[in-house]
């Protein structure tokens, strides 16, 4: 495969970003995300680590050039880190960043260790700085192990970007709130619209909170201005002239962004879903326990590039049914 072509799909979009979920398993239970009473992935259909690191290789030799390791809670799962080291390794040899998405309460013991294993910045789930609304929102008290993961990770010289999901009646209020105290600990945020994705306790509309609304909110407190920077993701970003840091918003309901899409995410269990929102998939882990792995992989991966759909349809409102029936932590958030 090392002459294998580069991903690129049927509407010509290089496809050089991949979103790995090392497990759906997490230690807290947004509202928003997944019911209390989850029932996770009988762990006898978890790819081992090693068959990640051998799909991983067979992506960054068809031109994937940022990896984002996901979850659920990728730090709960059990030495994963020796996951990040050996990945870590082709950071300069075809892979050019490295990075997850955590939320945070695993990051004083392992930030230390992402740093040192090439890992320069990582995405944290952060909806709220009030101790009840946490606990609340997240159905576990942890606000402090979150906060001190947070600290650790900047001591540890990991970029840290805050992502918080904008939620009506919950946080909306304290939203100028998070981008003062997010700016004033030198870190980035990122504004996110709820993502319809699986069923959970109560209806999502009830708390659906539309981006350019907040947007409107926020310009009259701070001076906004739209920058073209990037991160590799979906996210639109505004400079905050009082503060001098980056508000980004990633609006999958009020502003469809799929026209730029170069990702692809693949479960824990080797699915690979061409859209976040769709149900096009092709199974990898086939692929990679068959007689014939690496040509079946590239027929995987040649098939994906096929069916990625243009964009995807989210639509939310009352008896509006989910998308698709799997939750964000089993696609991989």
């Amino acid at each position: 495969m090392s002459s294998a072509p580069p991903l690129i799909d049927g509407f010509d979009r290089k496809i050089t970003y991949l979103r790995l979920s090392v497990t759906d398993r997490c230690d807290l239970r947004c509202a928003y995300c997944m019911p209390e009473r989850m029932k996770f992935l009988p762990k006898s259909q978890v790819l081992s680590l090693e068959e990640m690191h051998q799909l991983a290789l067979a992506f960054i030799k068809r031109g994937i050039t940022k990896i984002r390791l996901t979850g659920g809670e990728p730090l709960v799962r059990r030495d994963m880190m020796d996951l990040v080291r050996a990945l870590g390794c082709k950071l300069g040899h075809g892979l050019d960043e490295l990075t997850l998405t955590t939320n945070g309460t695993q990051l004083a013991e392992f930030a230390p260790g992402l740093y040192a294993a090439g890992v320069r910045r990582v995405n944290v789930s952060l909806d709220t700085l009030d101790a009840h609304l946490f606990a609340d929102l997240t159905r576990r008290d942890r606000l402090a192990q979150v906060l001190e993961g947070i600290a650790a990770a900047k001591a540890a010289g990991l970029k840290v970007k805050i992502n918080t999901v904008a939620l009506k009646g919950l946080n909306e209020a304290e939203i100028p709130q998070l981008v003062q105290w997010v700016h004033g600990e030198g870190h980035d945020l990122t504004l996110i619209e709820v993502m319809p994705l699986g069923e959970v306790d109560g209806e999502r509309i009830d708390h659906y909170l539309p981006l350019p609304a907040v947007r409107d909110h926020l310009a009259q407190r701070f001076t906004l201005t739209d920058i073209a920077d990037t991160t590799g993701g979906p996210a639109r970003y505004v400079r905050v002239a009082e503060t001098g840091g980056r508000i980004g918003f990633i609006t999958p309901l009020t502003n469809n962004f799929c026209a730029s899409c170069n990702r692809i995410r693949v479960t824990a269990t080797g699915q690979l879903y061409a859209c976040l929102g769709g149900a096009e998939k092709v199974d990898l882990r086939g692929a990679l326990r068959s007689g014939a792995p690496d040509e079946q992989l590239a027929q995987a991966l040649d098939e994906a590039m096929r069916i990625k759909p243009e964009r995807h349809h989210f639509d939310i409102g009352p008896d509006i049914a989910p998308a698709q029936e799997r939750h964000m932590s089993v696609t991989g958030g």
